[in-house]
């Protein structure tokens, strides 16, 4: 500790003991050296140890296997192969020959039948065991034909898709058996759709099998000497999916759905497993995560898992692909560009006319922090056809009632007065009361523009079908980040993820660079579409200071809607220069209400962990960290 302490120490500025004074008061001693010590926590979990106390072991590999399955499916394994190392092909073929589910076939299509030593080794093992398949054809037909040769001798119920050079886990069959036979734990949780983006509940009564299903996966040393980079994923994302192919491997579908599609196109080619993936996920109707490592991506000089470079042209492909998906669901009209990290991308969606957006600021004195906030929103915002409603809330000095006089009425600007105690979510609801726009903005007093586009981007999401909040990205002062999106469980309840890191880092797997869906953003900054906060009421008022937006954003969600974290939309926050330290007995007792109508209300997502947040990362920490 005595260590951790001084490299804490050393990175302090007066921002930071500014930030720490503030939490002091705000929390009490107690609560703030917890919070201290989670950051303290110990160095960060090493994956490849955790993986071995993690995968399945010979005790339970051995009760798997005395499994006796009362309506087995089988999983067909479809493996295109183009001069695939016999050492790579060995382990890929036996790796699945290790599985504890028996009842796989695994089919073999063989684009490169001059390779003799290949058709030697494929013949080798089809005559040991019955469930290897093997074609030989005629001619290389490129990784998209490969791959569809081998689906086009498949007869099993369900399919896998695995490359020639990776590895599965001994167990990854047998989860995805209990997935599909309805006996997986809550861990693994389907997603039903009902239309393109929305979850239905009812649906998934309706079709009691998954059609899709996807495992985590990390990569492994060409040498197996090394298990690194675990992508540990959440449950179906579809905004993440439009942002990178996170889904990737090991990918499972039905028989059925696989017949929808169409198998891959080679158009494609360099990404076509993403074009893939999106054509599945448009058309599957329910879609199961489970939370395990279960693929092993080999990594070597030649392929994208190591060396990005050596594919450019795939990241183009996958540009492609997308532009491709977005037109069939709908969202023509969308710029698609890569992102300086290969193999991501942005979306950018388009505003449809000009709707009226109503910004709603809550104030209290602090004058000099509302006009720098002002301002910067009347100077630098580009998309214009907004209003500003200013809720005043039992503020003590004259200037800041002059300052009103300045500027009620002009610019679009409008104050409101809120003359009981203060009461964050009866403040907004008040405001949104006086609202005349087709959509609202929840923005904080003490934020400053970053990009002017910040609206336009806020809107351009919060205008698709489906959609119903979105938040954006902001940054401490020091330009570290404040928020980029909140994980419910984190630190109890709920909290915001790679709070304090550089604005210049992207975090786990550029998660904090990348549009995505979550549970919940804040309402210092957040677009909500005015119908939707009628339909689901509002902020519940009885969450006068604490977790209100998460509350929000768990009712928008409950009722069918996707929330957005948009990091295009960027703003800085000086976080609460308005707000009273909790150093009362009435403010402790109100804080603690408010936690335990959290836990009541939201008890539910609270066990089973948040959809957006995989179960084997850290509730302690907000880097994505592994569990210990």
């Amino acid at each position: 500790m005595p260590g951790k302490a001084l490299n804490f120490l050393k990175k302090l500025n007066p921002y930071n003991i500014q930030k720490g004074v503030r939490y002091l008061r705000h929390f009490g001693v107690k609560e703030f050296f917890v919070r201290l010590s989670d950051r303290l926590e110990p160095e960060e979990v090493p994956y490849g140890p955790w993986f071995e106390a993690h995968r399945a072991g010979g005790e339970e590999l051995a009760r798997q296997r005395a499994c006796r399955w009362k309506e087995p499916v089988t999983i067909s394994i479809a493996v295109p192969l183009y001069h695939t190392p016999e050492v790579y092909l060995r382990q890929m073929i036996e790796s699945v020959q290790a599985q504890t589910y028996p009842h796989w076939e695994l089919c073999l299509a063989n684009g490169s039948p001059e390779d003799k030593c290949l058709a030697a080794v494929l013949e080798e093992y089809a005559a040991q065991d019955p469930r290897i398949r093997v074609r030989q054809l005629e001619k290389n037909e490129g990784i998209a034909g490969n791959t569809n040769a081998a689906i086009a001798m498949a007869s099993g119920t369900y399919i896998g898709l695995l490359d020639h050079d990776d590895l599965l886990e001994p167990d990854a069959l047998y989860e995805v058996a209990r997935v599909i036979s309805g006996q997986s734990c809550a861990a693994n949780r389907c997603v039903t759709k009902a239309a393109a983006d929305r979850p239905d509940a009812d649906a998934a009564k309706k079709t009691p099998r998954p059609d899709l299903i996807y495992t985590d996966e990390d990569k492994v040393a060409e040498d197996l000497s090394e298990y690194f980079q675990p992508n540990l994923k959440p449950d179906f994302n579809p905004d993440l999916l439009r942002s990178n192919n996170y889904i990737c491997h090991f990918l499972v579908l039905s028989r059925a759905l696989a017949d929808r599609v169409g198998g891959f196109d080679s158009r494609y080619d360099g990404a076509q497993d993403y074009d893939f993936v999106l054509r599945c996920t448009e058309q599957a109707r329910r879609i199961c995560h489970i939370p395990r490592v279960l693929y092993h991506w080999r990594t070597h000089r030649a392929s994208t898992a190591d060396n990005p470079l050596s594919k450019q042209y795939a990241y183009e492909a996958g540009k492609r692909a997308i532009e491709a998906h977005l037109e069939r669901v709908g969202l023509s009209g969308c710029t698609v560009s890569c992102k300086k990290d290969f193999g991501f991308y942005r979306v950018q969606y388009p505003i449809e006319g000009e709707p009226l957006v109503s910004i709603i600021i809550p104030n209290k004195d602090e004058r000099d922090t509302l006009k720098k906030c002002l301002t910067s929103v009347l100077e630098k915002t580009t998309y214009r056809n907004f209003e500003i409603i200013i809720v005043e809330n039992n503020s003590k000095t004259q200037e800041i009632f002059d300052y009103y006089k300045e500027i009620d009425g002009r610019n679009g600007v409008h104050v409101v007065y809120w003359d009981r105690a203060f009461n964050y979510s009866a403040i907004n609801n008040f405001g949104a009361r006086h609202a005349k726009g087709s959509y609202l903005v929840c923005l904080n007093n003490d934020m400053e523009v970053i990009d002017g586009a910040w609206l336009g981007e806020l809107l351009g999401h919060c205008q698709r079908a489906g959609t119903g909040i979105v938040g954006a990205r902001l940054y401490y002062p020091d330009d570290t980040i404040q928020h980029a999106g909140i994980i419910v469980g984190i630190g109890g309840i709920a909290g915001s993820v790679f709070v304090g890191m550089k604005r210049s880092h992207t975090g786990y797997m550029h998660r904090e660079s990348l549009q995505q869906d979550l549970s919940a953003v804040t309402a210092a900054c957040m677009m909500i579409s005015s119908e939707v906060f009628r339909e689901v009421g509002g902020f519940e008022e009885k969450l006068a200071v604490a977790f209100n937006d998460v509350d929000l954003c768990l009712r928008v969600r409950e009722a069918g809607y996707l929330v957005v974290y948009d990091p295009y939309a960027e703003l800085y926050h000086d976080e609460s220069k308005t707000r009273g330290a909790e150093d009362t007995q009435e403010k402790v007792r109100r804080f603690q209400s408010e936690i335990e109508y959290m836990r009541g209300r939201w008890i539910s997502i609270l066990k089973e962990g948040d959809p957006y947040y995989n179960r084997n990362l850290s509730l302690k920490k907000w880097n994505y960290s592994l569990k210990g």
